[in-house]
């Protein structure tokens, strides 16, 4: 997505940017004590405004974001370690991901606190195909047993904080804390992911919540 003017987390829709869409769920769930955002350093009094706008009260920090998106979690982390214990639960999730709703964050919570882990998942609409060099097919894994991992992703604050920093001294960096837990053999549990729960990565996806969250506005206000 292009977005030279507005990162994608900032922007609009009727008035309202992606980032308090997805913290309004947060903010309103009563098993949320605290919130911490990393943000990109330039935005970070923007969104400072637009927090005191809103009403959003639980965030206890705002820290600038690192080079990547592994790098940004090891800093919210980071900056979580002063008031976490390591039984605490983290709920790790994208600001750009804003219809998530209120049972998906409990489910989330609910699963860490039984299993010690929730990956927030759905299941695919189309075969998967498995391709080492990215031009010839090597494989193609039953679709029933796959999966797309999405966010929320949940776990007892010391254990993702050890891998987040067993990962550093190795010099290992991933995709998601999902990608992670993969590579040092953590134990996942799956949380069935409520329906479109996109992120907001390209021009489409934007258009795509705006319909979804008007048709679900419209559906409150008819009472349907």
């Amino acid at each position: 997505m292009s977005t030279r003017a507005r990162p994608k987390q900032f922007l609009e829709l009727h008035g309202k940017p992606v980032i308090i869409f997805t913290l309004e769920h947060f903010e309103e769930h009563p098993e949320i004590d605290a919130i911490v955002i990393v943000c990109l350093k330039s935005w970070i009094n923007e969104l400072r405004q637009q927090l005191r706008r809103y009403d959003i009260n639980k965030v206890t920090r705002i820290v600038p974001g690192g080079e990547t998106g592994h790098d940004s979690i090891y800093i919210g982390l980071e900056a979580m370690k002063a008031d976490c214990k390591p039984d605490d639960i983290v709920l790790i999730h994208d600001g750009v991901r804003p219809l998530i709703d209120d049972a998906l964050i409990s489910s989330n919570i609910a699963t860490v606190k039984e299993y010690g882990s929730a990956i927030t998942v759905e299941a695919t609409a189309e075969s998967v195909v498995v391709s080492k060099d990215g031009h010839v097919v090597d494989s193609v894994p039953i679709r029933s047993k796959m999966y797309i991992a999405k966010a929320p992703q949940s776990f007892l604050f010391g254990e993702i904080w050890e891998l987040y920093k067993r990962a550093k001294q190795d010099s290992i960096k991933t995709i998601d804390s999902s990608h992670l837990c993969s590579i040092y053999k953590k134990k996942m549990h799956l949380v069935k992911s409520t329906p479109n729960n996109i992120k907001i990565t390209a021009p489409q996806d934007y258009y795509i919540f705006r319909a979804l969250y008007e048709i679900t506005e419209n559906k409150q206000i008819l009472g349907i």
